[in-house]
């Protein structure tokens, strides 16, 4: 048998004629592939390089598709407080952490978090930060001075409580006990900054460069987190800001702007939720005492987009004497004081959001600019270095208060150290702490940039622990059957706004209408209903409010005033502590238009999410250790989410 060749499959004449074409046809094909094939790769790199060719309507997103969640407030031994309080865990182990992997905490106890987050921001107090690193490493400048020495002293001897107190005692003068050289204070800020960017990675998990300014002027909180929309380099260009330099916040955006200046980077301050200001977080007067201004609500605006309405001591939502029909308003309520001093009528106005969105529109309206136009979100105030907001795995403030049957874990005082000017009891159990709370922020990736511009242009929400997934848009041409949309979001941002947006002036026969989707978090537990807050201006010219339910659970009906009065009932088992999904539902979404709408007054409006009842962290430990469970906190709450909200505003 004869051997053939590839183009020898047949003796014929014919078979030889097409054996020959065959031939040079492969030639030639051969001959075009190697002058052309360069060219076509070379465009093909242009086309890669200059996404002017990409099939993917994902491959550079243009809208936040993707939720994230995380901890905008977190504490490690860097923060003095922390480490005189036991915390011995740094930076590394919270990012560690909050990633998803087990640690061991300050007490001793493995723990981890069912889902990692998606970022973390280590927001350290900037007063002495690393103070109790530097009394670790036995650092000279700090053993240089009578204060460092003796603090180091105490420290050394495992007598925290006498560190915290000697430590406070200075501290509470708003003067810096250690004044140490700006090369040390450099070093450690440094420290921080390269824990962030180690463990920063972009897709995957974010870490954003931050820290705590503690303004306190007379025990009133005014704190802020400044977070960095930048990395390393940028952010050690300028030293973090202190309230040793300054505990007015205007003083702060002084630095916040000077930063931006000097390294060209991007800064946004989260002022803490304000029950514990007596009455200055809100204010009618900046600091220094002068009417609020134009330029002060610009400025504000400006550097502090977001407001953290929930976290560790307690919900700043609203207030049951702020918002009396509102039978969910008492939640989570911590109104008996700040560090240093008691609550005084008329405070507590001043303090809460709700109000405060309310009140902003009356600046609106006669300065031309809103000063508390804000997105929410929530955090934990964790001392501990562990993000922990869920109700089963709680570990408390500080390290004092992580999981144990000692009587510390439910009545050692939060608040109330120090005694009242009037002798009254403003005293807070760390019982009444909340294990509260998260950030779930619309972003386009996972970066620290795409973090960062969801926080600056308010695309985020606050919930108080739990993952409940919220998505609202707002415009004037939405219908009911929108919500069914496959591009139920692509279709949300052509034609109206998302949380956090803003809507002009409406049209002769147009009203706000909002398309909103609600779904459980994953192995949670059912929703009870979504509610619309509304508030406004009325034609006198006061501030109101109304509530609208807008998507219940249940056979429930809602009435012609826009309410489901009707609990979602209670499947929480005393004993067990095991709960039921036999009630609510996986998934609300409702289609909502304003009935009450009036073109010509200016309205803020929000959502409102909550869950059915569920076991309180309290609940869980009495259970797991076989104590009794304390008084004055219930068995079980509603855990709830917050959305930014949506302004409108009567074009002039």
């Amino acid at each position: 048998m004869s051997t053939q060749t590839l183009f020898d499959r047949s003796s014929s004449p014919n078979a030889s004629s097409g054996r020959r074409t065959r031939f040079f046809a492969v030639l030639l094909t051969v001959l075009i592939l190697q002058i052309f094939t360069p060219l076509l790769s070379a465009a093909g790199n242009e086309a890669q390089s200059t996404g002017t060719d990409v099939f993917s309507p994902y491959a550079d997103p243009l809208q936040p598709f993707q939720l994230l969640w995380g901890d905008t407030h977190v504490h490690t031994s860097y923060s003095t407080d922390a480490a005189l309080l036991g915390n011995s865990l740094g930076p590394e182990q919270a990012y560690r952490f909050a990633r998803g992997e087990t640690v061991t905490s300050s007490t001793g106890l493995r723990v981890g978090l069912k889902h990692p987050l998606d970022f973390l921001v280590i927001a350290d107090h900037s007063e002495n930060l690393g103070l109790a690193p530097m009394m670790v490493e036995s650092n000279p400048e700090l053993l240089s001075s009578s204060f460092g020495k003796k603090l180091n002293g105490y420290f050394r001897a495992g007598d925290l409580l006498k560190s915290m107190v000697f430590y406070d005692e200075q501290v509470g003068k708003s003067i810096d006990p250690i004044p140490l050289s700006e090369s040390t204070k450099s070093a450690m800020w440094q420290r921080m900054t390269a824990a962030a960017e180690k463990y920063n990675s972009p897709g995957t998990f974010t870490a954003l460069i931050a820290y705590e300014w503690t303004g306190t002027p007379g025990g009133s909180n005014l704190h802020r987190n400044v977070v960095y929309r930048d990395g390393k380099e940028r952010a050690d260009s300028i030293l973090p800001f202190t309230a040793f330099d300054s505990t007015d916040p205007e003083a702060l955006w002084d630095w916040m702007s000077r930063y931006e200046d000097v390294s060209g980077g991007k800064v946004l301050a989260i002022p803490h939720n304000g029950n514990l200001s007596n009455g200055l977080m809100f204010d009618d007067s900046s600091l220094s005492g002068e009417p609020l201004n134009t330029n002060y609500a610009r400025r504000r605006m400006r550097w502090e987009p977001v407001y953290e309405v929930t976290q560790i001591k307690g919900d700043g939502e609203t207030h049951p004497l702020l918002s009396s029909d509102d039978e969910f308003a008492d939640f989570e309520t911590w109104d008996t004081g700040s560090y240093t001093a008691a609550k005084k009528p008329g405070m507590i106005a001043r303090e809460y959001a709700r109000e405060a969105l309310k009140r902003g529109l009356l600046y609106q309206q006669s300065l031309g600019v809103n000063p508390f136009k804000f997105g929410m979100v929530g955090g934990t105030d964790s001392h501990t270095s562990l993000a922990t907001s869920e109700e089963d795995n709680f570990f408390g403030k500080a390290p004092p208060f992580e999981p144990s049957a000692q009587d510390t874990r439910f009545f050692e005082n939060i608040i109330g150290h120090y005694p009242d000017p009037d002798g009254v009891d403003y005293a807070m159990p760390h019982a009444r702490v909340s294990a509260s709370g998260l950030t779930a922020v619309w972003a386009t990736t996972n970066t620290r940039e795409a973090i960062w511009d969801a926080l600056k242009r308010r695309e985020v929400y606050a919930t108080t622990g739990t993952r409940i997934r919220v998505r609202l848009f707002a415009g004037y041409g939405f219908c009911l059957e929108d919500l069914t949309r496959s591009d139920f979001a692509s279709y949300g941002y052509a034609n109206g706004v998302p949380m956090g947006g803003e809507l002009q002036g409406a049209g002769e026969n147009e009203s706000p209408a909002f398309i909103i989707q609600a779904e459980r978090a994953p192995e949670g537990a059912n929703l009870d209903r979504i509610q619309i807050i509304k508030g406004w201006i009325d034609s006198s010219g006061e501030s109101q409010e109304r509530i609208y339910d807008v998507a219940v659970s249940g056979h429930r009906s809602i009435d012609k005033k826009g309410r489901a009065r009707t609990p979602i009932g209670n499947t929480v088992d005393e004993k067990s502590l095991i709960y039921s999904n036999a009630i609510g539902s996986a998934r609300l979404e409702a289609f909502w238009r304003d009935p009450a709408f009036a073109r010509e007054q200016g309205a803020v409006y929000y959502a409102r999410v909550l869950e059915i009842p569920t076991p309180r962290w309290t609940s869980y430990d009495a259970g797991r250790f076989g104590v009794e469970l304390p008084p004055n906190v219930p068995l079980t709450i509603q855990e709830r989410a917050y959305t930014s909200p949506v302004w409108y505003w009567p074009t002039t």
